[in-house]
């Protein structure tokens, strides 16, 4: 699924474990993924909140 590529890279600079809890998609020109993560930041679980816009056929990805 495109949203297991997209999490990481969500999260990427962060190198952290992570699992979605949530997503929304809103299709506009590219689709735009609102994405809730849990990652570990040490030994504690946070939670963010991503915003990806993703085009594909333009090889674009931006958080």
């Amino acid at each position: 699924l495109e949203i297991e590529n997209l999490a990481p890279f969500a999260v990427d600079k962060h190198k952290k474990k992570w699992k979605v809890s949530n997503v929304k998609q809103q299709v506009v020109f590219g689709t735009m993924y609102y994405i809730t993560l849990e990652a570990m930041d040490g030994d504690k679980t946070k939670v963010y909140e991503a915003k990806v816009w993703d085009m594909p056929w333009m090889n674009f990805k931006e958080l």
